[in-house]
């Protein structure tokens, strides 16, 4: 019975086996591992949370309703893709015998593929200057949903344009009433957020803050003053990005998106397929006559593509193509992304 893993294990499966080992350990303690008798399902039509569920043993049928439509065996090439993972799902999947499988996140995965494969993050770029476990707070950065919405090919620029503040204990950093000036991130240490009100001119405990949490944005958002005071509870590094900085890497950028009817007009007239994932995803499902160029080959790979014909580019849920989509435009390709990417379309 297995009750952890490691990278060489979750190198086995599609997509982690492109992941730098880096990226691969960081993903490991978001893994669950869990068991399922016979006949018990592992997650039913209609489905919609943003899990991928992966077979390690056991036999799994795939249905409609009491209709089985296929089945899966656990360590053929075909357990090694994520199951039925169109969201919402497709089928049910239930246990044939007992069975081991493991889920993550989704979007985790999305965010990791995204920032390794245009090589813009890799954890091993900043675990020369922390010691242990410090760089969770990295970790816990990327599984914010805030975080998670911040345009992929922006994310570069905001770590590169990061500055590193060390604090002490006591240390007030933003006060309730004074106008938004950074948006920070806790590296290591604690924060407390308190608040004053005019019914209560003692400070009142809102929140305490750690590794990974993140504040100071709704005042950079809203332009009004700062609504709370966030104070050190301990010695501790907070990471700060400018409001300029702020605002600009975190809005949307000139890319256009398309609904799966106007994509699919887009291609009728003369546009191509441009599956950004990597091959086994590709070979697993993919639109019809689609060109498979992943990610992390696009910059390499340029010459494969024509300059003269429109590409609808599209991955999982758009955050893989975004990034591609905004490399290409770049160096003058004319693209657009699949909105919501094939895990929220027709095939």
């Amino acid at each position: 019975m297995t009750t952890s893993m490691d990278a060489a294990q979750l190198g086995k499966f599609s997509p982690f086996d492109t992941l730098e080992s880096a990226s691969l350990d960081d993903l490991l303690d978001s893994i669950e591992i869990l068991h399922a008798a016979q006949g018990q399902a592992l997650f039913d039509k209609g489905d919609s949370e943003k899990r991928s569920f992966y077979l390690l043993s056991g036999t799994l049928s795939l249905r409609n309703g009491d209709q089985v439509l296929g089945t899966i065996i656990g360590g053929t090439d075909e357990a090694s893709n994520p199951i039925a993972p169109t969201l919402p799902r497709q089928l049910s999947a239930v246990a044939v015998d007992d069975v081991e499988y493991f889920v993550i996140d989704s979007e985790l995965v999305d965010v990791t593929l995204t920032l390794d494969h245009t090589g813009v993050y890799e954890v091993g770029d900043f675990s020369s200057e922390l010691n242990g476990g410090e760089v969770d707070w990295m970790t816990a950065l990327l599984r914010s949903k805030t975080f998670q919405l911040i345009p992929p090919q922006n994310i570069q620029m905001i770590f590169m344009r990061l500055n590193r503040v060390d604090y002490r204990a006591g240390h007030v950093v933003i006060r309730q009433g004074s106008k938004g000036d950074h948006f920070y991130i806790i590296r290591s240490g604690r924060c407390r957020v308190t608040r004053e009100t005019p019914a209560n001119l003692e400070d009142i405990d809102l929140a305490e803050l750690g590794v990974g949490d993140t504040f100071g944005e709704e005042a950079l958002i809203s332009d009004e003053a700062r609504n709370a005071t966030v104070t050190m509870q301990t010695d501790g590094t907070l990471m700060r990005l400018a409001r300029d900085e702020f605002r600009s890497l975190l809005n949307e950028p000139m890319i256009v998106s398309l609904d799966p009817e106007d994509a699919h007009e887009a291609v009728s007239l003369g546009g191509k397929w441009l599956d950004v994932r990597v091959p086994s995803e590709f070979k697993a499902f993919s639109k019809e006559d689609a060109m498979n160029l992943p990610l992390y080959l696009l910059r390499h790979k340029l010459d494969a593509l024509d300059r003269k014909t429109p590409y609808v580019v599209y991955c999982d849920t758009g955050r893989r193509s975004s990034a591609a989509a905004f490399l290409l435009n770049q160096r003058g390709f004319e693209t657009a992304v699949l909105k919501g990417g094939l895990n929220h379309s027709a095939l």
